[in-house]
């Protein structure tokens, strides 16, 4: 009898513990979120643990949001809250969350450097991935200073960013980003690249601002090359009329001086802009690019077409390619046919 007794407390006991257990996986180790997919929380550096509970709250299950509550009291997180992007996973408890918020560990951001004209359109592109506002970001980038430390200017701090995706955490400083982005730019630049570069007597950021006007002039990827031999062939130039090299005349550049860059036409007198982006004036390459190329036009002028060509212009057909000539009266005549087409469609 006494044998049975006992039997039945340590039942109890057992059943007791093993429900205390039970309820404390509910609450602390079952799924967090109410959500199916991964959720993501950013904490930034004005927030608190009120806001941090406000973020949390409608992605949470009520229980899971009270463990978490719990926890919270009994540390010392609400002191150290840490900014950050933190993946709240399907499956993940309560507790396994407050570990990765209290230790900063974070999930990173796949960043992409998008292919963009002016310093104000990266910042602004750059500042919807990271917690960096716009405006941090394009004052760093306009200051002689910070530029001169990574090894530019402020013409051709956009020589540093090269269009690619990378992961990169939410919360990095100015100065990582800006060191990573310095860290990718001498990893893009091969040994290979490099030669070539050498090869043509260009060095990388004249390659990127050559290959900023050839994207400018083209989408087509196959006939970049073309584009960029031709130009390539007016950097050469040396002759009486043109002693310091034949100006390579690039509309884009026109556009970009003025920074008008829905222009269809480029008229005459847009052609008297005092800007050092005004190449029908000075010889040689602007002083950086006119927007960030993409890694297609980079390599376009690295793998350029050598060919004799000193023209183009667009083929009247607007389909985004152009006839190329030797002689400016072949280029005259290509020229009248395309201004024609514009008339016809009234194009201004």
């Amino acid at each position: 009898m006494v044998k049975q007794n006992c039997y039945k407390y340590q039942l109890a006991a057992g059943l007791c513990l093993i429900a205390i257990l039970g309820i404390i996986y509910y609450y602390f180790f079952s799924a967090f979120s109410a959500k199916d997919t991964t959720q993501y929380v950013y904490i930034d550096a004005d927030d608190n643990i009120d806001s941090v509970y406000h973020k949390l709250y409608p992605i949470a299950k009520s229980s899971s949001f009270a463990a978490f509550r719990t926890i919270v009291r009994h540390s010392k997180y609400k002191d150290h809250v840490r900014t950050g992007r933190y993946a709240i996973k399907p499956g993940m408890g309560a507790f396994k969350l407050f570990r990765h918020l209290k230790n900063g560990q974070q999930e990173p951001v796949s960043l992409t450097v998008p292919s963009v004209r002016t310093v104000d359109d990266l910042a602004n592109e750059l500042s919807k991935h990271l917690m960096l506002s716009s405006a941090e970001i394009a004052s760093a980038l306009k200051d002689e200073a910070t530029c001169q430390k990574y090894g530019y200017d402020t013409a051709t701090i956009e020589c540093m960013f090269i269009p690619n995706t990378y992961d990169i955490y939410w919360n990095c400083s100015l100065n990582k980003l800006l060191s990573r982005m310095q860290k990718e730019s001498k990893a893009f630049w091969t040994p290979d690249r490099t030669s070539k570069a050498a090869a043509l007597k260009l060095s990388p950021n004249e390659v990127i601002t050559l290959a900023s006007i050839v994207d400018e002039e083209t989408a087509n990827n196959a006939e970049k090359p073309m584009i960029a031999g031709m130009y390539y062939n007016r950097l050469m130039v040396r002759n009486a009329k043109y002693p310091d090299g034949m100006p390579l005349q690039a509309d884009p550049t026109i556009k970009f001086a003025w920074k008008q860059f829905a222009l269809k036409r480029i008229y005459h007198n847009l052609l008297r802009i005092q800007s050092p982006y005004n190449t029908y004036v000075n010889p040689g390459l602007p002083p950086g690019p006119i927007r960030i190329p993409s890694v297609a036009g980079i390599d376009a002028v690295l793998n350029m077409v050598h060919h004799d060509y000193l023209y183009m212009c667009a083929k009247e057909d607007f389909s985004g390619t152009h006839n190329f000539a030797r002689t400016y009266d072949e280029h005259l005549k290509n020229a009248a046919r395309y201004s024609a087409a514009l008339n016809s469609r009234g194009i201004k």
